[in-house]
């Protein structure tokens, strides 16, 4: 199980995002959270397959890709909760190629 967090770097919540992962992995040194940018690939083919449609979203996701949940926008819940899903188990080139999903645009 992991968990992750999609979101535009370089917008007025980034830091609002980016501040959370610190913080979560200050409280839970053995858990992490994986932040991916909404302006690459992986994260918008990502925001895609799971309907993610306001960010920042935390995403929490099954080792065979399923979502288990989803929180959109704030608030955001409480880092206790997060970590029941939090880990790095999936890539996530893997996740999405686990759903036949393509990172290269289609002409």
């Amino acid at each position: 199980m992991r968990a992750v967090i999609l979101y535009h770097p370089n917008q007025e919540f980034a830091g609002m995002a980016e501040d959370y992962v610190k913080d979560f992995e200050r409280i839970h040194a053995d858990r992490s959270i994986e932040l991916i940018s909404l302006d690459t690939p992986a994260g918008a083919d990502m925001a895609r397959l799971y309907d993610v449609v306001r960010y920042p979203a935390i995403l929490a996701i099954a080792d065979d890709g399923s979502l288990q949940k989803l929180w959109q926008d704030r608030p955001w819940p409480l880092m206790d909760e997060v970590s029941t899903y939090a880990g790095d188990s999936l890539e996530v080139t893997d996740l999405l190629e686990y759903h036949s999903v393509s990172l290269t645009p289609s002409h």
